[in-house]
């Protein structure tokens, strides 16, 4: 069931849907929603105010949680896992819901990603070498492969995204 409001129209009250997203100029002067977490959402805010986060298509199937790199899929900006085994794919953010390859994916830039589990809080992560879009307690060793610390847990399921500068090991 959605929040609605009532407003006159003419001497008439009607009853009218509040809205939960804003698609911009076209919602101006309609009443906001707070969403299933109790919040309003992003798009409902400033620009530089909220959550910095991209919309983008995903090139793969992504997991709640994974940490994302952007490219350039033949001039389409897009996401895929980040791989620390690979040079090119660093982690640029992360994704918080799961999202089937073609489709839109909301990809935070910064912030904390409270999607994982397993995690050690007070400890730093690194981008996995061995689980695409995944993390690691300890840093990669191989040649060719990327360290990036990513952050540090501050729970056994969360991450403050910081991501540090990728070193490529020789």
């Amino acid at each position: 069931m959605a929040d609605k409001y009532l407003y006159q129209d003419g001497g008439v009250l009607k009853e009218k849907e509040a809205i939960t997203q804003s698609t911009g100029a076209a919602d101006a002067g309609k009443i906001p929603a707070l969403d299933s977490t109790g919040k309003l959402d992003s798009s409902m805010l400033p620009t530089g105010s909220g959550e910095d986060t991209k919309v983008v298509p995903a090139y793969e199937d992504l997991n709640a949680g994974d940490f994302v790199n952007f490219f350039d899929d033949s001039g389409t900006v897009k996401v895929r896992k980040a791989d620390a085994s690979t040079q090119g794919k660093t982690a640029d953010g992360f994704v918080l819901a799961a999202v089937t390859a073609g489709n839109n994916a909301t990809v935070y830039l910064s912030g904390t990603n409270t999607q994982l589990s397993g995690l050690s809080g007070g400890s730093y992560y690194y981008l996995s070498a061995t689980t695409p879009g995944g993390v690691s307690a300890t840093a990669p060793t191989g040649s060719g492969q990327v360290v990036q610390r990513l952050g540090k847990a501050v729970s056994d399921t969360e991450i403050s995204f910081h991501p540090g500068e990728p070193i490529v090991l020789a």
